[in-house]
């Protein structure tokens, strides 16, 4: 874990203690007493550090109180105020409580089982050798009832141990929680990729196709230049989706600042006889202004691809009411097989495309022949 990532979740901890420490101090009335505040300092620390290595810390932990208790002993005076009968004071013991929640937290199963029983025993063992130092000197009178003392001591390792299973639980659930968001959002970027790629990549291909096949039967060479110049777009159109995504900026064609002008650039590329009709009462923003253009060039190619005998295609952009509208009409025979096969993911596209831009879309046959295609986008 980062040092800053530390500091930010372990302050609230290190503080409690360090004012639990220092009111402890407080209470020591014999010299020799004072010996108990470094190894508790010890103590102190290692728990604050443990969300690094908790393992570690559990070891350490235990250790650092089997050692603290061993050398008090020696010294003949106990941990001042001591929390139980005999043993560790309210400092070691929240340190300890918070190691143990630490290591449920974070460490495999066994792992956790092991570390926590070592914490309770250097806590038992610290009972254990402050007994005689306390006894001697406390217990003279009357007998402590180790029973109340042992209930407590059972309240304060589950309270450690269920506080370590809810934060393993919330992480885990956090993790899941951010698992479905980066499958989501990478699921969102591959349907944007789909999209771009059909919308790009298929109009000018699409376009290659049809001039082919036209210079096959026609032994027309003048196709040529258009068959080049289409791959030179086709070509172009990949390269800024490659380059689109390696620095992350949104794809799209290059909108300009009129977009009746960019409409009539892609009328014209596609050979098809199309009239055009514009009312557009409010400025377009250049993000909308590209969809249009997307949904303008897929409708195009869709009419070029699946329509025979086009004698017009009727293309309608206006806006009012803070909505734009695009209207395009053919009157084009259905082909029964479409110019190079299809994939049929045009519609879902621009369906997908408009849905998200909070607008709507329809499209379907018109009568006697012909086509239909009707989006509304807010401008907002």
């Amino acid at each position: 874990m980062d040092w800053r990532l530390l500091a930010k979740r372990q302050w609230p901890l290190a503080l409690s203690l360090a004012g639990i420490v220092v009111a402890e101090a407080g209470s020591i009335d014999t010299a020799s007493g004072w010996w108990q505040v470094p190894g508790v300092l010890v103590i102190c620390v290692i728990a604050v550090l443990a969300p690094r290595r908790p393992f570690d810390a559990a070891l350490a932990v235990a250790f650092s109180i089997a050692c603290v208790a061993g050398y008090l002993r020696f010294l003949g005076v106990a941990f001042e105020p001591h929390f139980f009968i005999s043993g560790a004071n309210i400092s070691t013991t929240g340190a300890a409580m918070a190691t143990i929640a630490v290591l449920v937290r974070e460490s495999s199963r066994w792992r956790a089982v092991i570390g926590t029983l070592l914490v309770v025993g250097a806590m038992i063992a610290a009972e254990v050798l402050g007994w005689p130092v306390v006894s001697a000197v406390e217990y003279r009178d009357w007998e402590p009832d180790p029973s109340s003392y042992l209930f407590g001591a059972c309240i304060m390792l589950v309270l450690a141990v269920g506080t370590g299973l809810y934060f393993r639980a919330r992480d885990a659930e956090r993790a899941s929680q951010l698992a479905a968001s980066v499958a989501a959002a990478q699921n969102a970027e591959r349907m944007a990729l789909a999209r771009e790629l059909h919308d790009v990549v298929a109009h000018y291909v699409t376009a290659i196709v049809v001039h082919a096949q036209a210079g096959q039967m026609n032994r027309d060479a003048d196709v040529l230049p258009v068959i080049a110049a289409s791959g030179n777009e086709a070509l172009t159109a990949m390269r800024r989706l490659v380059g689109t995504m390696r620095d992350g900026d949104s794809a799209g064609p290059a909108a300009s600042s009129s977009l009746m002008d960019d409409v009539r650039s892609l009328a014209a590329e596609s050979g098809l006889p199309v009239r055009l009709s514009f009312d557009l009462r409010d400025a377009v923003p250049q993000e909308l202004a590209r969809s249009v253009l997307r949904l303008v060039q897929e409708s195009l190619t869709n009419t070029r691809k699946h329509a025979l005998s086009v004698s017009s295609v009727d293309l309608e952009l206006s806006s009012g009411d803070g909505l734009l509208r695009l209207v395009v009409l053919d009157d084009g025979v259905a082909s029964g097989v479409p110019v190079g096969g299809s994939g049929g993911y045009g519609l879902v596209g621009m369906r997908e495309r408009v849905e998200l831009l909070g607008g709507t879309f329809s499209a379907g046959r018109r009568e006697p022949t012909g086509w239909t295609v009707r989006a509304e986008l807010p401008i907002a």
